[in-house]
């Protein structure tokens, strides 16, 4: 009986003992948090492939709230129960479902989604037409305030850039170097990534490839040659190219190119607000 009475008498368990929720308790010093929450977190997605309908590849995620200034934190493992709510796999579909998610779950006003992801592509080299899988860099920055939906998509892209200085002013050839074009855009009706990646290479000097045979390099660079483009030109071809494209609502354009012969990058940006 006293055995009995004494196991009666233990402490309760951890799970029934209600734990202090430092998050929600006050804090004093009045100053709101514009953006809050995860970032860095690795997850399937799925994106529209223009070839072949979808392609699956793997992002690197940021979700963040909105913190009015009387609440001292936020609950991290929040974000991730909405996101693994959404399925194993984020569709570009219900980026917006994930949003407004994010702003019940965690009474917020806004939310904020970030993903990052490499883009693959089959590409034929310009002569002996091999295939090769080209990879790009594609990323979403999507936010919501109140019912209002915000949605940027940027691309990454690579290329040879010939300098025209150089040409001019050499005997025997000029010096080129690998640029990197970042074009974010925000849009009427979805625009293709693949569509993006065609007007940043054909603004260059040449596109790259994967894949290269002898008569392949000969024509690229022999194409580099034939079209000199300084950082500024690089920036301006792709402009002129979005403004001409309707659902395209507002740019940024940034180009640098990893000079070969300086000891420094060379570097320009156009941004551009365009119709409603």
């Amino acid at each position: 009986m006293k055995n009995s009475k004494a196991k009666n008498r233990r402490a309760p368990s951890q799970a029934s003992v209600p734990l202090h929720d430092a998050q929600s308790s006050r804090d004093h010093r009045e100053l709101r948090i514009d953006k809050v929450g995860v970032r860095g977190l690795r997850f399937p997605v799925q994106v529209r492939d223009k070839a072949r309908r979808f392609q699956d590849t793997v992002a690197t995620l940021g979700l963040f709230v909105d913190l009015p200034k009387e609440f001292k934190g936020t609950h991290m493992s929040r974000f991730i129960e909405v996101l693994n709510a959404h399925g194993s796999v984020v569709h570009v579909e219900n980026i917006p479902d994930i949003l407004r998610a994010l702003q019940v779950k965690l009474q917020a006003a806004t939310s904020h989604l970030e993903m990052e992801f490499p883009y693959f592509m089959v590409k034929r080299s310009p002569v002996s037409r091999l295939e090769g899988v080209m990879d790009y860099t594609a990323r979403f920055d999507a936010a919501a305030c109140g019912t209002e939906i915000d949605f940027v998509l940027t691309v990454k892209v690579n290329v040879t850039t010939l300098c025209p200085c150089s040409k001019a002013i050499a005997k025997y050839g000029a010096h080129n170097q690998r640029g990197e074009v970042t074009v974010a855009v925000r849009f009427r009706k979805p625009i293709w990534i693949e569509d993006l990646i065609a007007i940043i290479e054909s603004s260059a000097s040449s596109e790259l490839y994967a894949l290269l045979k002898r008569p392949d390099e000969k024509a690229v660079t022999e194409r580099a040659y034939e079209n000199p483009v300084f950082v500024e030109d690089l920036v301006r071809n792709v402009a002129l190219r979005l403004n001409a494209h309707r659902e395209v609502r507002w740019y940024r354009v940034e180009a640098e190119n990893f000079e070969s012969i300086h000891n420094h990058n060379a570097y320009a940006c156009i941004e551009k607000a365009q119709g409603g």
